[in-house]
């Protein structure tokens, strides 16, 4: 029985054939217009015409054969199809497949009468001549790929109008719908990975990347065994990174996607990009469900960027904690963290199923050590701040300052300490969250350092009535000053970056001289916070110009501040 998703494929199938024959008369088709006539359609529309855009790559290179003799004309519209029909060297016999990129047919190649899978794309235009050439080069590339883990590509064409690619057909089931029915025991999961990674290293030998690994790739044959198909986002490279920047693109799916491709217009796309798919994808076998997932694929991809994915036992207890451990190394942010390449993953599961000692478990002193004082994934987010943070190492001096004076000229009002510490500072944090603000969307860890940031301050807030009310006089509680600040800078170090230790350390620290020299404790901390806020400020603030300029060379494209 047909389901109310099924109409709406449908409906998304029909409407972009109907768009893209427009497309092949020579009509113009506004987007924006055939949304708001089929608004319930919106979302996947949006979603799937960019792909459906750069699937049209291989059409506009390919000649256009005739029809032979004995050839049916095909209908204008691929619903219209009545199986079994004659497309050149197939017969279409059943549809197996249907997507917004187009229709999957069980046909007979005649010449060589064998059954293979014909893949229909819709047509559509495409501007860039430079992305057309690198889709048909990597279009050959996956064709040439020989392995048994992946489906091979026999042929790319055009027929009546009709883009087209044919390849083996495998007689199964794809993994998602495997993991539909819950979780893969471990061993299983081992199994099937150890041959989707060796594909995936074949791949890579051969200079091309995947970039969308993710369940519904993975064709799981009547023996069990896993084919790696679908390489329509494949990318030759010729070195272990290769930076997609020049285009911003974002390509691949969301759930599955590896932070540096999330990015966008700012990661380095490598062999680790595809090591961190294989990752998801055990996730999902371990869990099943993917590492991440959110409303839309905007909230996917945030979580994708700023989050770490879920230890699997939580989400699965019965999890195995040797492929846990796997998964996590395929899944960490720093591609450097990752398995080297995915031959390394490879063989690690056969360490795994041979009950060896797998590699992911190894973590020496140096290496622990080395990782406290990296940047986290997060530590992007200081680019936004760096500007502020330097203003703000300014506001805090002045206070210091303020504070010393007062002190120096034995004023007993506590209300005027008050003022600077609360009202003073009060103030500043409004006009530093709104200047934030003014930059763009706040993401979810820079909420996480202004609860934190604005604990500190309600912290030294209450230093002043906690003083009047245990009878002490205005500003014997100062030492407190640096040990709050140190704390801060303590849990900045664990989301952000491990260097910001050092500022705790000097911080807590700098409590003690406070301590030992009253008259003088304010200058001490504010010589030791302005500059803990400054240097890191100044850092940021340049890797931001940094950053932007590169975009400008790249680009072509200019930025206001």
């Amino acid at each position: 029985m047909a389901t109310d998703q099924d109409h709406i494929d449908e409906q998304l199938a029909q409407l972009l054939d109907e768009l893209t024959q427009r497309m092949q008369k020579g009509e113009v088709v506004d987007l924006d217009t055939v949304v708001q006539e089929h608004p319930h359609l919106a979302a996947d529309l949006k979603e799937v015409w960019g792909a459906v855009m750069l699937a049209d790559a291989v059409a506009l290179n390919l000649s256009v054969t005739q029809p032979g003799p004995d050839e049916q004309p095909m209908p204008e519209k691929l619903s219209q199809l009545q199986l079994p029909i004659r497309f050149g060297d197939y017969e279409l016999l059943e549809e197996i497949g249907r997507g917004g990129m187009g229709v999957v047919y069980r046909a007979r190649q005649v010449s060589l009468n064998r059954i293979v899978a014909v893949k229909m794309i819709l047509k559509a235009q495409l501007a860039s001549e430079d992305e057309l050439s690198r889709f048909l080069a990597e279009a050959e590339s996956a064709a040439r790929l020989s392995h048994p883990g992946i489906v091979p590509v026999y042929e790319v064409g055009q027929r009546d109008g009709r883009y087209y690619f044919s390849m083996k057909y495998i007689e199964g089931e794809t993994l998602s719908q495997r993991l539909a029915r819950g979780p893969m025991p471990a061993k299983e999961a081992a199994q099937m990975m150890r041959i989707v990674a060796s594909a995936v290293h074949e791949a890579h030998q051969h200079g091309i990347l995947h970039r969308d690994l993710k369940p519904s790739n993975i064709l799981i044959d009547k023996t069990g065994s896993p084919v790696v198909t679908d390489f329509g986002l494949a990318k030759q490279v010729t070195s272990d990174v290769d930076s997609i920047t020049r285009s911003g693109a974002i390509l691949g799916t969301p759930a599955f996607m590896a932070p540096e491709q999330a990015s966008g217009d700012r990661g380095a796309v490598g062999v680790r990009s595809d090591v961190y798919g294989l990752g998801t994808i055990l996730f999902a076998m371990l869990t099943g469900q993917p590492p991440f997932q959110g409303r839309t694929p905007v909230d996917v991809l945030l979580k994708v960027l700023e989050q770490d994915p879920p230890f699997p036992h939580h989400v699965n207890p019965r999890c195995d904690r040797d492929l846990e451990m796997i998964t996590l190394r395929c899944m960490q942010k720093p591609t450097d963290l990752r398995y080297p390449n995915a031959q390394s993953l490879c063989d690690d599961f056969e360490a795994y199923l041979n009950d060896e000692a797998i590699s992911a478990r190894s973590g020496q002193f140096l290496q622990v050590f080395s990782r406290l004082f990296r940047e986290t994934h997060n530590a992007q987010v200081l680019e936004n701040w760096g500007l502020l943070w330097m203003w703000h190492s300014l506001v805090l001096l002045i206070c210091c300052l303020a504070t010393q004076y007062l002190q120096w000229n034995q004023d007993g009002h506590r209300w005027h300490y008050i003022a600077i510490w609360t009202v003073i500072s009060g103030i500043w944090a409004a006009c530093f969250w709104y200047l934030r603000r003014r930059m763009g969307p706040v993401t979810f860890v820079e909420r996480q350092i202004a609860h934190v940031w604005g604990a500190g301050l309600i912290g030294v807030a209450c230093l002043f009535p906690i003083e009047w009310l245990l009878g002490l006089a205005p500003l014997e509680l100062s030492p407190l000053l640096a040990i709050i600040s140190g704390m801060i800078f303590l849990i900045k170090g664990g989301i952000l970056t491990g260097w910001f230790y050092f500022q705790a350390l000097a911080l807590f620290a700098c409590s003690i001289p406070m301590a030992i020299y009253p008259d003088a404790a304010h200058i001490l901390f504010g010589i030791v916070s302005a500059g803990s806020f400054f240097i890191p400020g100044l850092q940021y603030y340049r890797q931001r110009l940094r950053v932007r300029r590169e975009v400008v060379a790249r680009t072509g494209s200019t930025f206001a501040e």
